[in-house]
């Protein structure tokens, strides 16, 4: 099998800050980025399925210079190969401009049989970027894998989170699913998987490498703008109305007919 995991790298922790001018988020760069937590178990779906089906395991990330080390992260893993779409004209992507460059990344890589990706990321939460994918290449997608059943005659069967419960589905491949972290449990890096992540070479796609258009990229191609961010103001307790009940029954009145008038 072809498989192909996408894969984020974000802030390891909530310490943001936000482009006064673009109002874009950017991470704190006192703390080394992580790779996104659901990711992780993309990650390891993706191996367990080479393990099982043979085939090889393509890590796939958009990002600056250093989501390089997210994409060895994962090869030592397990993962086999890593592919980055590293430009300044992606600088800024909305979940579309993302989608629409890492489909381009897809098919740069070659045929895949499938292509699987955590349900969100840590930063943005937007569960968008997975089904984008699969949007922009045309093919069928599964959002909210808890688990892969069988994969028989070019057929998927798998279990997909419900509210209550899970339902099984059945989809032809090639196709993309989004996974739970319920669906495994990551393994940590072997020492082999650390050596051999040091001398694989990461393959960068710049915007000309993958022939997309700059302006369906970066934050001037992207639908979604942040026009401006700010912090909730912080709650003060209400006021507590205590006595009898016809004392209480006065002041909620008279409360409620200041409320009116305001409005």
């Amino acid at each position: 099998m072809n498989i192909i995991v996408c894969i984020k790298q974000v802030p390891a922790s909530t310490k943001v800050r936000t482009d006064p001018e673009t109002g874009v988020f950017k991470a704190d760069d006192t703390e080394d980025p992580i790779i996104n937590p659901f990711d992780e178990y993309a990650i390891e779906e993706g191996i367990r399925l080479r393990e099982k089906h043979g085939g090889v395991v393509k890590i796939i990330s958009m990002g600056p210079a250093r989501a390089e080390k997210a994409i060895r992260t994962a090869i030592a893993m397990g993962a086999d190969e890593g592919y980055l779409a590293m430009d300044q004209a992606f600088d800024g992507s909305d979940t579309w401009a993302t989608a629409y460059t890492l489909a381009a990344a897809v098919k740069k890589t070659g045929a895949f049989d499938i292509i699987i990706c955590g349900k969100q990321t840590m930063d943005s939460d937007t569960a968008q970027v997975g089904p984008g994918i699969a949007e922009m290449l045309d093919i069928p997608f599964i959002t909210y894998i808890r688990k892969i059943r069988e994969i028989k005659d070019s057929v998927i069967t798998v279990e997909r989170m419900a509210e209550n419960g899970f339902t099984v589905v059945q989809m032809p491949l090639p196709g993309l699913i989004t996974v739970v972290k319920e669906i495994n449990e990551p393994r940590l890096a072997s020492l082999k998987g650390i050596m051999k992540s040091k001398k694989t070479e990461i393959k960068k796609m710049a915007a000309q490498d993958l022939g997309v258009d700059k302006e369906k990229t970066g934050l001037y191609g992207s639908g979604a703008w942040v026009l401006r961010t700010a912090t909730p103001q912080k709650r003060t307790g209400g006021e507590k109305i205590t006595g009898e009940l016809p004392v209480l029954v006065e002041k909620l009145s008279s409360t409620i007919i200041n409320l009116k008038l305001i409005k």
